[in-house]
């Protein structure tokens, strides 16, 4: 991390971009070749649970709460590792045990899909992929005080975790895995920073919470990301051409002036938006299409 310039922003609850402070993403839509074995996977795997599943769609999440939906799109070709799309979902858990569950039955299922650990001080983070290759981050947040209000210079580190240590000392097998569990954070792969910022900062109006040159993250009411946008992969890439992987990326706000104030911004900056009255569709530079629904009046 030394090779970026990295700039560390923390936030307090109250934030200054115009998304609604309490902006929180919402579920994932991934296009999928093998509805089946992808429904299984994220089942049996990941330890979700089916919440609704008909035709060519299912529907999985955990306590009530959606967190990614399957679409069976089997005609499409696979995602490109250097085009713009999904780098990962990321599912947050309500503490360390909970986390342990899931990263075990995923140890236990799917093992050869683990790709490493990380604490990243704000969080400790489990990253996989599942058998079509979209990138899966299972992670547990360290309270607020740990990560948010920091004084001027300081910044998260990243340390490596030893998956076995960390099962060691949180796995608890008698606990069922029926823990809440929400997507708290979406990170994309962009064709530039520049570009990224002009669309998610400022007609978004997300706060900058890190900028390492490369990647983006950014918040509305002082979290840590909601967003993650790098280059890693895909700098300078184009247009997403229509292929498995990420369908769309879903975000909730308060109200539905939210919403509206949103679609003027957008307007403002010459962006096309769709409303169906209930939900706000507009695509970033990339294409990746953006739904935002408001909590208020959402079915």
């Amino acid at each position: 991390m030394t090779a970026f310039a990295l700039t560390w922003r923390p936030s307090p609850l109250h934030t200054v971009g115009a998304a609604a402070d309490a902006t929180r993403m919402d579920t994932v839509e991934l296009l999928v070749g093998d509805l089946d074995a992808q429904t299984e996977f994220y089942r049996r795997a990941v330890t979700l649970d089916v919440l609704d599943q008909s035709g060519p769609r299912a529907t999985l999440g955990r306590d009530g709460i959606p967190i990614v939906t399957l679409t069976h799109t089997p005609d499409l070709p696979p995602f490109r590792r250097h085009d713009a799309g999904l780098y990962h979902t990321a599912i947050a858990f309500p503490d360390r045990a909970a986390l342990a569950a899931a990263v075990m039955s995923m140890a236990r299922h799917a093992g050869h899909l683990y790709e490493g650990a990380t604490d990243h001080t704000f969080s400790n983070a489990f990253y996989f992929h599942d058998p079509e290759g979209n990138g899966i981050e299972l992670y547990w947040d360290r309270p607020v005080e740990v990560w948010q209000n920091k004084p001027a210079g300081w910044m998260p580190q990243n340390l490596a975790i030893d998956p076995n240590a960390f099962l060691r000392e949180h796995f608890d097998p008698s606990r069922e895995s029926t823990d809440e569990a929400t997507i708290g954070h979406v990170h994309l792969q962009v064709g530039d920073i520049a570009t990224a910022r002009r669309f998610y900062v400022d007609t978004l109006g997300f706060d900058v919470v890190m900028d390492l040159g490369s990647a983006l993250f950014i918040s509305a009411g002082g979290y840590h990301h909601h967003i993650g946008m790098n280059t890693w992969h895909s700098a300078g890439a184009g247009p997403r051409a229509v292929s498995l992987g990420l369908g769309d990326v879903r975000l909730r706000m308060p109200e539905r002036s939210d919403v509206l104030a949103l679609a003027d911004r957008a307007r403002h900056a010459g962006i096309a938006t769709e409303d169906d009255g209930r939900s706000l569709r507009l695509r970033d530079p990339w294409g990746t299409l953006l739904t935002v629904t408001p909590e208020k009046g959402a079915a």
